[in-house]
């Protein structure tokens, strides 16, 4: 339902493709926290107006450990390769060129032609979003939306805070009341992003994705959710699985409401190994104004 509110999110991610192909590197180990302010304001003339202001630190972070027992607790043993890099260390470089495989089998290389992203561990502002959501049909037991939003070039491309040009995007938003305890919310939509405007150009795809979540309420301010996402490559094809896949997300999680506040945990794990994080835990705070 539109809302006027005001949401602190903070999320914490473990990054891991070490790949490479006859043109591309894709070397990125690392781990990703993100504290994203939102504030939305409802106007009903023209909808639910937000802004996105998030800030990025990328560091080496303390979860390797903890990841490989997860998977080798799950008889899925190394399925990033992890194994082959130390443990909690910091690498994020994205190279393209006819040279680029030279440079991999050395281990090296210099931000030459053939770099396009060259990150470092630190702290800096990604893309600020702006959004417009409107409402098309309201009713007791459902509700039909539709989003547009662009997210503006203020992070810096070449150290992967941002990708250096305007995006836009634009998804329908079904939810819909299953029984007294339960809401379904349902969402398809596409994403039309510059391209990656760093050391070098990539020329990134415009690319789908859908969602489907169900939130079951089990007790009196209590309630659990299960989401699905998929999206398809958002890079132009380089013969890696991990960045040419669809990427599928499976998350589940938890929400208390208490008057017009919510805290809502959740924890998302990818399933195929391709196009995502590998682990997600986040963390967020909502009052409503």
């Amino acid at each position: 339902m539109p809302e006027t509110s005001f949401s602190v999110n903070l999320s914490h991610s473990s990054v891991f493709t070490v790949q490479n192909s006859g043109e591309w590197v894709i070397d990125m180990d690392m781990e990703i926290t993100e504290l994203n302010l939102r504030y939305k304001h409802y106007i009903k003339s023209i909808g639910e107006l937000s802004i996105d202001l998030p800030f990025i630190v990328f560091g080496s972070g303390f979860l390797d450990g903890f990841l490989q027992s997860y998977h080798d607790l799950i008889s899925v043993h190394d399925p990033y390769g992890r194994s082959g890099r130390p443990k909690n260390s910091f690498l994020y470089e994205i190279r393209h060129g006819e040279f680029t495989q030279l440079l991999a089998e050395r281990g090296s290389g210099s931000p030459g032609n053939t770099a396009i992203v060259l990150g470092r561990t630190g702290t800096g502002l990604g893309d600020i979003r702006l959004t417009l959501k409107r409402p098309l049909i309201v009713s007791d037991n459902y509700s039909l939306s539709i989003k547009g939003d662009i997210e503006l070039p203020t992070g810096d491309a070449k150290e992967g805070y941002g990708n250096g040009n305007l995006d836009a995007g634009v998804s329908i938003l079904y939810d819909r009341k299953l029984r007294n305890n339960i809401i379904s919310y349902w969402n398809i939509g596409a994403v039309f992003p510059g391209d990656v405007d760093g050391y070098g150009n990539i020329d990134l795809n415009n690319f789908i994705y859908g969602g489907a979540a169900i939130e079951i309420d089990i007790l009196k301010r209590w309630s659990i959710l299960f989401q699905l996402h998929a999206q398809s490559p958002v890079y132009p094809e380089t013969d890696l699985h991990a960045i040419d896949w669809t990427a599928y997300l499976l998350a589940f999680g938890c929400r208390y409401n208490k008057d017009n506040h919510s805290i809502e945990f959740s924890i998302t794990e990818d399933l195929n190994s391709a196009g995502a994080p590998d682990f997600i835990a986040n963390i967020s705070y909502k009052v409503n104004l």
